[in-house]
């Protein structure tokens, strides 16, 4: 059975810095609605909205203290009603962010479990342990333990794998799984078009008497990932849930957050056989190369290279494992991690190579929103701006051998999470055409990006991107198989065949000239990045270019 995702083509949307509407400094649903004609020009299909449901904002939306409500800085329900219609009237679907592994201590639920000891919210959360000792050395992703005090002093911790006041919910109980049925369900019969399930592979946890060993035995909160990610309870327990939403909505992309997940599990996850999730979302892409940075401080948030070999192999197992299974899905940043353009590019022409090189692999894009203009990670002049204490110990670190404070807030603005989700540009005016007000997030714009000078200019990053989703759509790029052509660390060069159609994507990795061979037959310019030449066999790439040759 054929699924409108099978063609999907996602934008993510983080809401808070797309468009405020109401000057208040913070983007939001109408403000969202008013861009559907961009997006439409930009050529995209489906949105990917992160998270608008009411929260304390302890994790911009994460710690969700009502999933039934919108949060007021974002809108009404009356507005969310009104962009469904909307997105739906523009052609585009529209999938929401969905928190199931936790929820804000805001939550009436977390109130009422620690208010009485009784409760049958209780229940809804893990709470272990007495005499106020921790039940185990288990790490926080967030730092610290995952094991904060009951604060109305019973002797007993309740577990929270990211910020203390994001208690995780307990998935044993038959009555949480039903309850977060229910939340999915009633946004499915609002309208919307899929769920990204957030986190979903932490719902499983170990037994929480075992300690994971460390040399010291210290008791020293310990990231022991084994211990809740991944776990076999998850498959368990997630399968009734994705069950019941496709025998009610058949035609739901369920999308998942896989972070940590191999390929094989991604298998699992994904191979129908099993009625869990259509498409996972890995952070396994990327290995990164740690060799040339400074051993004399921490290297958290120091700049890394990307290790292209390690890249390419990434890429060909997930391409290669999941054919006849799912859809990969292809993506070069996110809300968590820092811009392509900051990351990875060098220049412009990289940028718009790279975009080649992912999105017309096999499988289901996700462009970041900004992403299409060139958009760069913010820079933060304090500390405070990151909002994250481990920033603070990379300073700290870095300091101590002989780094200026300035040189460690660079270095963590090009690699923080947090400056890669600056306010979308409109334009050049005061606000750039987000807002009149002072943004929600506050970091000098160190590029000059923006919608009104690139719109209309056919050379730019916007155009090239409207190009490469046209291309994209085609039978030959959503259809055809794939194969990736044996070169070496400089290129990165794979064939895409349907039939009688065929196309080689090249793309160079290198600031050097490269050479590749590849068929004579490939002659025709489908989509360019940079300068190329072609003779005979031999394809000359210049540094960082790219280019899509069909067969004539």
């Amino acid at each position: 059975m054929k699924h409108w995702y099978d063609h999907a083509i996602i934008y993510q949307i983080y809401p808070k810095s797309f468009q405020d509407s109401n000057n208040d400094g913070i983007g939001d649903l109408n403000g969202v609605r008013e861009r559907i004609p961009y997006l439409q020009k930009l050529g995209i299909n489906t949105v990917w909205l992160n998270p608008v449901f009411v929260s304390p904002q302890v994790d911009n939306g994460y710690d969700v203290s009502n999933y039934f409500a919108i949060d007021p800085h974002m809108g009404t329900m009356e507005d969310m009603d009104n962009l469904i219609k909307a997105f739906h009237k523009a052609g585009i679907h529209i999938v929401m962010d969905f928190v199931l592994n936790h929820t804000s201590d805001q939550h009436p639920w977390f109130q009422d479990a620690i208010k009485d000891p009784n409760s049958l919210y209780r229940d809804y959360y893990i709470f272990a342990g007495k005499n106020n000792k921790r039940p185990n050395n288990w790490g926080s992703f967030f730092g610290g333990s995952v094991w904060e005090p009951d604060p109305v002093g019973t002797g007993e911790s309740y577990f929270h794998l990211f910020d203390k006041r994001m208690p995780d919910l307990n998935w044993r109980n038959p009555e949480v799984r039903h309850s977060m049925l229910e939340v999915a369900e009633y946004w499915l019969a609002k309208g919307i078009d899929g769920l990204r399930l957030d986190a979903f592979i932490h719902i499983a946890k170990a037994d929480l008497r075992q300690n994971f060993p460390t040399e010291d035995n210290d008791n020293q909160p310990v990231v022991a990932e084994p211990f809740f990610a991944n776990l076999p309870q998850v498959q368990k327990w997630m399968r009734p849930f994705c069950e019941q939403i496709k025998q009610d909505y058949p035609d739901a992309l369920l999308l998942g957050e896989a972070a940590s997940a191999s390929v094989n599990l991604a298998v699992d996850y994904t191979a129908k056989r099993n009625h869990l999730m259509d498409s996972v979302i890995t952070f396994r892409y990327f290995t990164e190369d740690d060799s040339q940075t400074d051993p004399s401080f921490s290297k958290q948030y120091q700049p890394k290279q990307l290790d292209m070999t390690a890249f390419k192999q990434n890429q060909i197992v997930w391409q290669q494992t999941l054919t006849g299974i799912s859809q990969p899905t292809l993506y070069w940043n996110n809300h968590d991690m820092p811009r392509l353009a900051t990351r990875f590019a060098k220049n412009d022409t990289q940028a718009r190579s790279l975009a080649m090189l992912m999105y017309l692999q096999r499988g289901i894009p996700i462009i970041y929103y900004g992403e299409e203009l060139g958009l760069k990670n913010l820079e933060f002049t304090k500390a405070d701006q990151f909002k994250d204490k481990s920033v603070n110990n990379f300073i700290k670190s870095a300091e101590q051998a002989g780094k200026s404070e300035q040189e460690a807030l660079e270095m963590a603005s090009l690699t923080h999470k947090l400056p890669a989700r600056g306010p979308m540009t409109w334009n050049n005016a005061k606000g750039n055409g987000f807002t009149t007000a002072k943004p929600w997030i506050n970091g000098k714009k160190v590029d000059q990006a923006n919608v009104s000078d690139e719109i209309n200019d056919k050379n730019s990053i916007f155009n090239f991107y409207r190009e490469l989703l046209t291309l994209k759509k085609t039978n030959l790029f959503q259809n055809g198989s794939y194969y990736l052509l044996a070169t070496d660390k400089n290129s990165y060069v794979y064939e895409r065949d349907l039939g009688t159609e065929s196309a080689i994507v090249a793309v160079s990795l290198s600031a050097e000239k490269t050479k590749v061979d590849i068929p004579q037959e490939y002659v025709n310019e489908e989509l360019m990045a940079g300068e190329y030449q072609k003779k005979g066999k031999e394809l000359t790439l210049m540094p960082y270019s790219g280019v899509v040759l069909s067969r004539k």
